[in-house]
């Protein structure tokens, strides 16, 4: 994941060049030891912070961060820069890819509308439970909006489940 910072121990002694953790007290957040290396999840200010280290993590010590020169080097940069922010007492920002409110609701809705779809409901009946049953007419239901609406959110639905949720851990590229 490329919002996962990856810390190592400064090379350099000079304070000015690393970074300590004082405000990111390593006891506030879960730390785990995997094969890999140290998995951390520091929370400071209000926001939560994913690091990766090679070695156990220590008070008191400089650390840097690696940002390899890849695709996902822009969201490496802004991950960093939001715990370098927030170690040094300033407000981390926001995180570089979030959902709007209106597009989480809208993948709430395509997710029930699979689980009816798959479950055999026709789109009339899936509408009625996303929607409400007031909202749907006794005729002209091959026309209307809500019908179209719902058929979107099925496909939508099936395209999530087909492998695009991948699509939303990172955010859409400007070359695209």
């Amino acid at each position: 994941m490329p919002t996962v910072v990856r810390v190592v121990r400064s090379a350099s002694a000079s304070r000015a060049i690393g970074a300590t953790l004082p405000r990111a007290d390593l006891a506030s957040g879960s730390i785990r030891q995997a094969p890999d290396g140290w998995h951390a999840v520091l929370r400071i200010q209000g926001a939560q912070h994913q690091l990766w280290l090679k070695e156990a993590p220590q008070l008191g010590v400089s650390y840097a961060t690696e940002l390899p020169l890849d695709a996902d080097f822009e969201i490496r940069a802004h991950a960093s820069h939001r715990l370098w922010r927030a170690i040094n007492g300033r407000p981390s920002g926001p995180p570089f890819h979030q959902l709007s409110a209106q597009r989480r609701e809208r993948l709430a809705l395509a997710l029930r509308a699979l689980d009816g779809h798959i479950d055999g409901a026709s789109y009339r009946v899936i509408a009625e439970v996303l929607f409400g049953r007031k909202r749907i007419p006794e005729r002209a239901w091959k026309t209307h909006e809500l019908r179209s609406r719902t058929i979107r959110l099925v496909q939508a639905g099936l395209a999530l489940m087909r492998g695009g949720y991948r699509a939303l851990l990172r955010p859409p590229s400007r070359k695209e």
